[in-house]
């Protein structure tokens, strides 16, 4: 799994307005100004507000952020869209599968007690 730790990022996405800014970001860059429309176009919400949201997806590892000039540039982190992808994945994977590799092992070390038990016997009839 990512480095990216999951539980901010499932968090962070709680919100409708967070979900929104997500979606206006994984369009592509974004600068501040165009997120800020999208979102008002859908959500009754001021300029502070959204902004907010922008630190709390910022924190989460969600988006990253550059200035250009005096602009402020958003992007969808793909580290954190993949560690999310990863986790809830792993929801549909083969839930025996984390268990294989101590399945094999103690498979093994009951083959090898079979074959002690046999050898024994052997040697002392």
């Amino acid at each position: 799994m990512s480095a990216v730790a999951v539980a901010p990022v499932f968090d962070a996405l709680g919100d409708p307005v967070r979900r929104m800014i997500v979606l206006l970001a994984s369009a592509g860059e974004q600068p501040a100004g165009a997120i800020v429309e999208g979102v008002q176009k859908v959500h009754p919400i001021s300029q502070p507000s959204i902004s907010q949201h922008l630190k709390v997806l910022r924190d989460a590892g969600l988006l990253s952020v550059r200035a250009e000039g005096t602009r402020r540039i958003y992007a969808l982190d793909p580290d954190a869209v993949g560690a999310a992808q990863d986790w809830l994945a792993a929801l549909t994977a083969d839930p025996l599968t984390a268990l294989a590799n101590p399945l094999d092992a103690l498979a093994t070390e009951v083959a090898r007690g079979k074959h002690a038990r046999a050898h024994k016997d052997a040697r002392s009839a």
